[in-house]
């Protein structure tokens, strides 16, 4: 056994066999399906294999190559994770303390509540009412928000309280959609094609088209989009939110990045649904956050679902068999972090620091020939095409594995080519050519790997 099987069991073994995704995602579809080889046989053949997301299938490759999560990423030689799906979590420039520790009460070490400790629901409520809502006279409660144990609960719970609906999905979108929407059976998964020749857009225009053309009762959509950037915000999103409300499809916004925003000229901006919800328990808007991005506190599992009443009671009895509900001391540490105050401090913060590193980002990618297709507008990803890439580095997949002889992580475009169930199996994907890059590590290691992304594309076209 190698150190990196002792030291991550979790991230060997045999990628060959996850069911939906080859271990190669350019290998031949069929692959997927062919019976199992000697030596191959499952030890208990009730469970199925289960695929891996993109971040999670990325680094498990890179760390049969050494890589181990925050060592010697600070070392001139060391990792560059420009797959990574987190920002950096140590302090920036004026942002508040990072919290290093967390008081445990006595009746800390009991059950939180399912939905949430109700302080942290009460928080959640007042930031939203004073960041987006002042002055409108349908406001946010407690019992408008369900806390959860991480985004992807907070989406689960959600999947496994719709009904018999046709639920529209956006292509490209977040890897973890894929299998989130194929686990549930009630509903009906539908694409819905973004074309990155028209930056990605999708006018209120075409979302009314689809909603009838399509007979969705609701959409589900990352906003800052994850991986294009893409961002619906003002005067576009309230005519979305209008839209549904008249149509009644609910609007299941995944607003993680909601606070890396560009363009908006604010030194805090921050942008959200929210704000144009009329009336809180019957508008169809139902919105995911949490502490992970937008608090650069993924660790610790802090998330929440925002919405109409009677929609928190089904995510809130949906998590009651689900998950059981979250941390209870990590639910009321994070309630003190909820301030609108400390909120537009780390805001400010983020902006600045992160606005900086997507400049850095974009023209290093651009300097070695990759294709923007649109400069991102949120998140701290950019998306980008490498078909003009000399041979071997002209696909996602083999400037992936090229990357990783650098000690560089990035993440395939194909995995978001969210496609529930393989129903589209044997089409070469629409994002083969494409490649996320991140730039939520810290800025030293932006520019090590650009460095090296640099010399390597340059090494192929003089070969």
């Amino acid at each position: 056994m190698t150190d990196v099987e002792r030291e991550h069991p979790e991230e060997t073994g045999d990628l060959q066999g996850d069911e939906g995704r080859p271990s190669d995602p350019g290998a031949p579809a069929e692959r997927e399906h062919r019976p199992a080889q000697r030596g191959e046989e499952r030890a208990v053949h009730a469970f199925r294999k289960v695929p891996r997301t993109g971040v999670i299938y990325v680094t498990a490759e890179a760390a049969r190559l050494g890589f181990k999560p925050g060592v010697d990423e600070g070392a001139a030689d060391g990792w560059c994770n420009l797959g990574q799906g987190q920002p950096e979590t140590g302090p920036l420039p004026g942002a508040p303390e990072r919290c290093s520790a967390v008081p445990i009460a006595g009746d800390d070490q009991e059950y939180a509540p399912v939905a949430g400790l109700w302080e942290l629901r009460e928080a959640v409520a007042s930031l939203y009412n004073r960041a987006y809502r002042r002055g409108m006279p349908s406001r946010y409660t407690a019992e408008n928000v369900a806390v959860s144990g991480g985004g992807r609960i907070a989406l689960t719970r959600a999947a496994a309280a719709l009904g018999q609906i046709n639920l529209g999905h956006f292509l490209p979108d977040y890897t973890a959609y894929e299998e989130l929407l194929d686990v549930f059976r009630l509903f009906s998964p539908i694409p819905i094609l973004l074309e990155g020749e028209r930056g990605y857009s999708f006018s209120v225009g075409d979302l009314r088209r689809e909603i009838l053309g399509r007979g969705l009762s609701a959409i589900l959509a990352s906003n800052p989009c994850n991986p294009t950037g893409k961002h619906v915000r003002g005067e576009e999103l309230a005519a979305w939110v209008r839209t549904a409300k008249e149509l009644d499809c609910a609007l299941l916004l995944d607003e993680f990045y909601s606070h890396y925003v560009y363009g908006m000229g604010d030194v805090a901006p921050m942008e959200s649904a929210a704000r144009y919800v009329e009336e809180v328990d019957r508008d169809p808007v139902v919105i995911f956050d949490g502490l992970t991005k937008n608090w650069r506190y993924p660790g610790w599992r802090v998330t929440w679902t925002l919405g109409p009443r009677e929609v928190i009671e089904a995510v809130a009895s949906a998590g009651s068999f689900l998950d059981g509900g979250g941390s209870k001391p990590m639910q009321r540490a994070a309630a003190e972090l909820l301030t609108i105050e400390h909120t537009r401090a780390e805001t400010t913060a983020i902006h600045r620091a992160f606005s900086r590193k997507r400049e850095l980002m974009l023209a290093g990618l651009r300097k070695i020939g990759v294709t923007i297709d649109v400069a991102p507008e949120g998140t701290f990803y950019v998306w980008g095409s490498v078909a003009e890439l000399p041979p071997g580095l002209s696909d996602g997949h083999g400037f992936f594995r090229a990357a990783l002889g650098e000690r560089i992580i990035v993440v395939p475009g194909e995995f978001f080519d969210v496609n529930p169930g393989k129903r589209r199996a044997g089409r070469p994907s629409r994002f083969r050519h494409h490649v996320r890059f991140s730039f939520g590590p810290s800025e030293d290691v932006l520019v090590r790997a650009l460095g090296r992304l640099e010399r390597m594309v340059g090494e192929r076209r003089r070969a």
